[in-house]
């Protein structure tokens, strides 16, 4: 896969504060490649020295082959960048926000294709701040692409979006991958990550955790699993607390959940107690870790760690 990004030992500092400490990342052209960690971690420092807003105090940032800190206005005219709300003159009209952004660039936009893409046809007289959140963020990511860039940096895409519109924002993700654009998201909700990026690099304290696929990250953590099954027969929580790796039973009717941090073990041990009590286990389901789980295990090394 071709890079499209490549840092190397990246250093960024505020006073005595090191924002970003020694990163190192690349990433390939048409991924959805994610940054996430807690707040401070440094992700939107990271991606704005990438987008030529801040300088690197150490280090080397290349975008499209070219070096941030020599050809930042060449790298400007094919990236596009999410604005957040606070960015955007409020008493604007969507239609005069797209050509303003429009003229901030050498290359012509194609208004009309960019209306239709984001479903913004109609409401070009409609005033910034009379719109929904979702609305918002529509006419934020058309802004975005009013270049037809060929990576994109959207940082917190979904923040303060309800579930419908934070899916209706996937969705207009994942369209600007399959049309061959590099996105770079920063979000803090693990869903979102694993919904939406090929690869994510958690960060904290300003260093690179892991960076990974969203299912190899799960795979590599060490993070208790639940074990869930549906039962005939009798069966008694206190057994079940005894085999090698549960830590914890939940028992309803019919349905009992054991968190184990063995599954291996513990299945063999659950078939087993299971023939000799002659009970029947139906509808066996092992939930894997998900990536709050690889998040929080990330970030707790990093605590212990520090």
């Amino acid at each position: 896969m071709e890079t499209v990004i490549r840092m190397d030992k990246v250093i960024k500092r505020y006073g005595a504060k090191t924002a970003v400490n020694g990163i190192s990342l690349q990433i390939g052209k048409g991924e959805i490649f994610g940054i996430v960690g807690p707040n401070g971690a440094g992700k939107t420092t990271l991606i704005e020295m990438a987008e030529g807003l801040r300088k690197a105090d150490s280090g080397s940032i290349r975008v499209l082959g070219m070096d941030i800190a020599d050809h930042a206005a060449a790298i400007k005219e094919r990236i596009g960048v999410l604005f957040q709300a606070t960015a955007i003159p409020p008493k604007a009209k969507v239609g005069e926000l797209l050509r303003l952004f429009s003229s901030f660039y050498t290359r012509n936009a194609d208004l009309p294709a960019v209306k239709r893409a984001f479903g913004l046809d109609g409401k070009e007289h409609a005033l910034y701040k009379s719109l929904s959140g979702g609305w918002k963020q529509r006419v934020a990511l058309a802004l975005a692409l009013i270049n037809d860039p060929e990576i994109v940096f959207l940082d917190e895409p979904s923040m303060g979006l309800d579930p419908s519109a934070r899916r209706e924002m996937w969705s207009m993700i994942q369209s600007m991958s399959s049309e061959g654009r590099t996105v770079v998201v920063t979000t803090h909700y693990m869903e979102e990550a694993e919904a939406l990026c090929d690869r994510v690099a958690i960060i904290a304290n300003g260093t690179v955790m892991a960076v990974d696929t969203p299912e190899r990250l799960k795979q590599q953590v060490n993070a208790p699993r639940k074990l869930r099954f549906r039962h005939e027969g009798q069966l008694g929580k206190e057994e079940l607390e005894k085999l090698d790796g549960v830590l914890g039973v939940e028992a309803g009717p019919g349905i009992t959940v054991l968190e184990t941090a063995d599954m291996d073990q513990t299945l063999q041990q659950l078939f087993r107690l299971a023939d000799e009590q002659g009970w029947i286990v139906k509808g066996l389901q092992i939930e894997q870790a998900s990536m709050d789980d690889v998040f929080n295990e990330m970030t707790r090394l990093e605590g212990r760690l520090a």
